[in-house]
């Protein structure tokens, strides 16, 4: 009787957390949507002709990041959803960075990716996209048509917009930036 006793309190506590991670996972998957929402509102209040250039992309993503820099080392982690305009998937995402270099501050900044085309998307969801620096203010868009104001053209098929939202940082920096699906809440 006691061994059933034990084996009922186990499955019961099991069954517990796996409602509690349930739950969890949609609180996340909510927060994200809420977070994918506000990051929309500020983008195109700042750039009216975005909304249309995501309308009309492959896809598009949303991060919303934080990070700090002291003297010589960073670090930022996010999350955020990208958006499948031709198939209607949406993918919920994680970023991570290191930087090195010159720096001091703490910021929190929202990303948004504009992703040109499958090969492009294909790239940026399994986290092989990788970053290049760019000091341009707009970037031309052969797939979109015309140029994306604001948007700075990061990798082959992908631009970003960068909106600083809170914080105030001063540095000259290599940065590695990892953007990969979270499988979590992608199950």
């Amino acid at each position: 009787m006691k061994k059933i006793s034990v084996l009922v309190a186990v499955f019961l506590a099991l069954m517990a957390s796996t409602v509690f991670a349930a739950s969890s996972v949609e609180r996340q998957r909510a927060e994200i949507d809420r977070l994918h929402d506000k990051t929309l509102e500020r983008l195109y209040e700042k750039y009216p002709a975005a909304e249309r250039v995501l309308q009309e992309s492959y896809a598009y993503a949303t991060l919303s990041n934080s990070g700090v820099k002291i003297l010589l080392f960073g670090s930022a982690h996010g999350r955020g959803e990208a958006i499948n305009n031709e198939t209607g998937e949406k993918i919920y995402l994680r970023m991570g960075e290191i930087s090195a270099g010159l720096g001091i501050g703490a910021t929190e900044y929202d990303l948004v990716f504009i992703i040109a085309d499958k090969e492009a998307w294909d790239s940026f969801i399994i986290g092989k996209t990788r970053f290049g620096a760019s000091a341009e203010a707009a970037a031309s868009d052969g797939s979109v048509g015309g140029v994306v104001e604001g948007a700075e053209y990061v990798a082959k098929g992908v631009w970003v917009y960068q909106m600083t939202t809170k914080g105030l940082s001063l540095e000259a920096t290599l940065n590695g930036i990892k953007i990969y699906a979270d499988k979590k809440l992608n199950e």
